[in-house]
């Protein structure tokens, strides 16, 4: 089967007073809309990887997540529609939630790793399938230079130019992919990433991993709200502020923090006047499953 489908990740503006006031001209690309539930940098960073297992006559996925992961979601979603079997171990106890239960409903296997040996993923991986000729590594969040160059391709999507770029960040990897596309097609954009994990700036050895050559980029590392996956009342107010001004489904693990640092750089007139920005909608809506209860005020 051929590994491929149509990508429907159109442009939107964001109109809002803030931006106005500013001189700012805001738009989100709405890598959401891909898929269901393949959808965003999911899709993008496994698109090759996929390519790759097909390629080498693999036919069993085999990833890592936590219990809420998106990417584990992904992965089971991407193995039944392209015709692999999917393995997935999953960080800390076992657990029921909606994320697994749809994980389970798409055929991935689940295997409950306690947290110090789910550090040493490639280890688990030969213990558990050294005789299994036909399983394929995944790293955890589609971590890999074949993730970024799927990532990569989304700047020669675009059919405007930007001065600013703006995208969550967990791995690096989406980060490198679109910061390679700025520097392949010679844009003078200049690329900005939130980290979501705390302490942040670490990521940037991961990003510099996987670029095909130095680049100068931003992270803005003050927009955590904690580490990862953690949130405050404030970030969950902001979310819901902006679900119900613009109709644009959000979660506030990885856009929300994004799109919070946006309006905070703008409110503090980070960007100059008369920039035009493009957030990333990075997709993974399905983790609003596991903030429920955060919502419910």
């Amino acid at each position: 089967m051929n590994i491929d489908f149509e990508i429907f990740s159109p442009v939107h503006q964001i109109q809002d007073k803030l931006f106005d006031e500013r001189g700012l001209k805001v738009f989100i690309k709405r890598d959401d809309l891909i898929h269901p539930i393949i959808s965003g940098n999911k899709w993008r960073k496994l698109k090759y990887p996929l390519k790759e297992a097909q390629s080498q006559n693999k036919t069993h996925l085999v990833t890592f997540g936590g219990a809420y992961s998106n990417h584990l979601l992904a992965t089971s979603a991407a193995a039944a529609k392209f015709g692999f079997r999917s393995t997935g171990f999953v960080r800390g106890e076992e657990v029921s939630n909606d994320t697994l239960f749809l994980c389970r409903l798409h055929g991935m296997n689940l295997i409950f790793t306690d947290r110090e040996s789910y550090r040493y993923k490639r280890a688990l991986f030969d213990k558990q399938f050294a005789d299994d000729n036909k399983a394929f590594f995944i790293d955890e969040g589609g971590l890999s230079a074949l993730g970024a160059k799927g990532c990569s391709e989304l700047v020669e999507e675009l059919t405007e130019s930007y001065d600013h770029i703006l995208c969550a960040c967990g791995t690096g990897t989406t980060a490198a992919g679109i910061i390679n596309g700025v520097a392949k097609h010679q844009l003078p954009t200049q690329f900005h990433g939130v980290p979501v994990l705390k302490n942040g700036e670490f990521l940037r050895k991961d990003i510099d991993a996987f670029l095909d050559q130095p680049s100068n980029y931003h992270l803005h590392t003050d927009y955590h709200f904690g580490g990862y996956g953690k949130v405050s009342d404030e970030l969950i107010s902001f979310v819901k502020q902006f679900v119900a001004s613009t109709g644009i489904l959000i979660e506030p693990v990885y856009t929300g923090k994004m799109l919070y640092a946006l309006y905070d750089l703008a409110a503090r007139n980070y960007f100059p006047p008369g920039s035009r920005i493009l957030a990333i909608h990075t997709g993974g809506m399905w983790g609003l499953l596991g903030m429920k209860e955060r919502f419910k005020s």
